[in-house]
């Protein structure tokens, strides 16, 4: 083979391999932003001053804030709602649920699960800041907080909750307040508390 015919193959051979190099980096190139736009609300929250993490209730857990909710009934809020477990849990047994969630995959989510667990309208989700929200005419409670989260969130509870309310913390307590019931368990743990008590010690404190 001449070399004008060898230089020609070499060229074509060159061409083909930078054509699959442009292919290739737009498919990881593509790949790349549906990524980030799918991971987007799962990071930014982590970005806030203070975040609230997705780490899924156990059966346990779940199993331990209605033992704690026993003979209630009426409204329930979730704060930081997750994947909805615990708010369509709540429906199912006649509170009127709902969940409020920063992350907007995870509200859809939610609703979708609902659906599926046939308690759409009784279970609602909501995109929600939990500090923008007001609790005054809540009757229940239920919080899976991070430590930095409990304190800030007391004092906001202490001065909107109504009388005959009553909140569940999961996994880690309340800083100050005295809990009225408790389940020790680990990572399972969860703590009761009357807002009677609270709110009076609040009013005595100011």
């Amino acid at each position: 083979m001449s070399g004008e015919g060898e230089a020609l193959i070499e060229d074509a051979e060159n061409n083909r391999r930078r054509k699959i190099g442009l292919i290739a980096a737009g498919i990881v190139g593509g790949a790349a932003v549906a990524i980030s736009a799918v991971a987007a609300p799962f990071v930014l929250p982590a970005m806030r001053k203070i975040c609230l993490p997705y780490v899924p209730a156990t059966q346990e857990q779940v199993g331990n804030v209605f033992k704690l909710l026993q003979g209630r009934s009426g409204s329930l809020v979730d704060l930081g709602s997750g994947d909805g477990r615990i708010v369509i849990a709540a429906a199912k047994q006649g509170f009127h649920a709902v969940g409020y969630e920063l992350n907007p995959w995870l509200v859809w989510y939610s609703r979708l699960s609902a659906i599926r667990h046939g308690v759409f309208g009784k279970a609602r989700f909501y995109r929600r800041d939990l500090f923008k929200a007001n609790f005054a005419e809540l009757d229940n409670v239920v919080i899976f907080g991070v430590p930095q989260l409990m304190p800030p969130l007391e004092e906001k509870l202490s001065q909107e909750l109504q009388r005959n309310a009553k909140v569940i913390a999961c996994r880690f307590s309340f800083p100050t307040w005295l809990p009225s019931q408790s389940i020790e368990a680990g990572v399972d743990s969860v703590w009761a508390y009357e807002a009677k008590d609270i709110v009076m010690r609040y009013l005595w404190e100011d």
